[in-house]
Parts: structure tokens; C-alpha cells; sequence
């Protein structure tokens, strides 16, 4: 039958700016008496991959514009705080008081274009935590690291915790992904009853990242590395294949 087999990475330190996450990783498998294997996905938190490139910023330092006052007031947010959302964000696509969402650079529809303080280190007037600038490259240069220290390249997903607009709770969300298929379309395939399937897609890497989001947790859990093993290997596509195009929109 088949099987799947999740192990989160135990251990894992906190991450600073300029931390080597292939060695972190491959440190805390040895520590587990675990090797990657082919076929083996490697899922990371994107908090720990944002922080070992650098991607933070000081709340004190930020100078709000009159956009970013006159929607703080609206949202009940600091004014610092929304100024770093617009900076990363393309327009406003909601809001409301305590909420804000945005349409990301890199086309998310999210809140806060995904900045976060919750296990940063400064407390609450301190530093904030953006996206990667670019996650695909950041899980691409990750696994060539990885292939380079142990000769084995497993896929790499970075997942994040993203709210949906119709339903409640947050859910693992792969942002970047390498060394697997990322959004499948199946479309043309057949069904148990012979029938030509007409509209079915899979977001392939989305159920990676959630999956392993019942490990990592969303809190002080400290696991933020799951390695998968079990899953048929796939070809090599991004995590941006799952951004639906803005024309596509329809709830816009």
C-alpha cells in the first residue's frame, strides 16, 4: 500500500541573518541518525528562511506616509507597521478594522503581505519579518547546497501559514518550491468510470507545506523543518505556477 512518512527536525536553532540552512539541516538529520534520500522533500518554515537572508526590519526605523496614517486609522494597526505592508505590496484588496489585506509583490492575496513579528526577536516595538524576495530561488539554492554537501538533491518546499477568504483558520501554503512539480494539471486524464477529466488541477506543493504544517505548529512548537519521504517524484516547476493570474480573479 502506500505511505507517507513525515519527521520534523528536532533541535533546529535559532536562525540569525547569514546562518547556512543546508548545514543547519544536515546537522540536525545527523542528530536524528537521518540522510537524504532520493525522492526525500525537504519543507521549511518561511520564517527561518527569511531570517537567514536578512529579511527584517526595525519598526522604529519606518516613517509612515499620510496613505499608511489614514489607513492605520481605519484598520486600528500602527502606522510603522502598515507602511512596511504597502512597501511590500501592490494595491489593498481588503479592509476592515484589525484587518488588512493586500496583494503581495509577488502576487499573494494575503494579510500583511505576510510580514509577522510572532517569534522574532525584539518584542512588539522591535524588528519585523518580510517575505524572501524571492522564494523559488531561495528553495532552488537550497537544494543545490544540499546536493553539493551529500550528493543528494531532495525537493524543497517553503511553506507559510496563510488565512483562506471562505473559510476560517490558517493553513500551510507553499510560497516557494524546488525539485518537484508545483501545481499539477491533470486535465484530459481519466476517472475510475473512463470519463475525460475537464477542470481538475492539484496545488501539489500546498499539500506538501500543509501537510507538514501539522508538525511545525503555528506557535512556540520550535519544529521548523519537516523532511517527507514516500511521495512518487514529480518534474521540477515553482511555487509562483500556483499564483492565479489577476485577470483569472473572480472575486475581485
Amino acid at each position: 500500500m502506500p505511505s507517507l512518512s513525515l519527521v520534523s527536525l528536532d533541535g533546529f536553532p535559532m536562525v540569525k541573518p547569514g546562518d547556512d540552512l543546508a548545514r543547519l539541516t544536515l546537522d540536525a538529520m545527523a542528530a536524528q541518525d537521518l540522510a537524504f534520500r532520493p525522492g526525500d522533500v525537504l519543507v521549511l518554515a518561511q520564517k527561518i528562511v527569511s531570517k537567514s537572508e536578512g529579511r527584517l526590519r526595525d519598526l522604529a526605523s519606518i516613517d509612515p506616509s499620510d496613505e499608511a496614517i489614514a489607513l492605520a486609522k481605519e484598520t486600528d494597526k500602527d502606522p510603522r507597521l502598515v507602511q512596511a505592508i504597502l512597501d511590500e505590496s501592490t494595491d489593498v484588496v481588503r479592509k476592515r478594522k484589525g484587518v488588512l489585506i493586500v496583494r503581495h509583490k509577488r502576487g499573494w492575496v494575503m494579510a500583511q503581505a505576510g510580514i509577522d513579528q510572532s517569534n522574532v526577536e525584539g518584542g512588539e516595538d522591535g524588528q519585523l519579518l518580510l517575505l524572501p524576495l524571492d522564494p523559488d530561488r531561495s528553495a532552488r539554492l537550497l537544494r543545490q547546497e544540499i546536493e553539493r554537501q551529500t550528493g543528494t538533491a531532495p525537493a524543497v518546499v517553503i511553506a507559510d501559514s496563510f488565512g483562506r477568504p471562505f473559510r476560517n483558520g490558517t493553513t500551510g501554503v507553499a510560497i516557494g518550491a524546488a525539485g518537484l512539480t508545483s501545481y499539477m494539471d491533470i486535465r484530459g486524464e481519466r476517472d475510475l468510470f473512463g470519463r475525460e477529466l475537464k477542470v481538475s488541477t492539484i496545488g501539489h506543493a500546498d499539500e506538501i507545506a500543509s501537510a507538514a504544517s501539522l508538525l511545525m505548529g503555528q506557535a512556540a512548537e520550535g519544529r521548523p523543518a519537516v523532511l517527507l519521504r514516500g511521495l512518487p517524484a514529480t518534474g521540477d516547476s515553482p511555487a509562483s505556477d500556483l499564483v492565479r493570474p489577476i485577470e483569472e480573479d473572480l472575486f475581485r
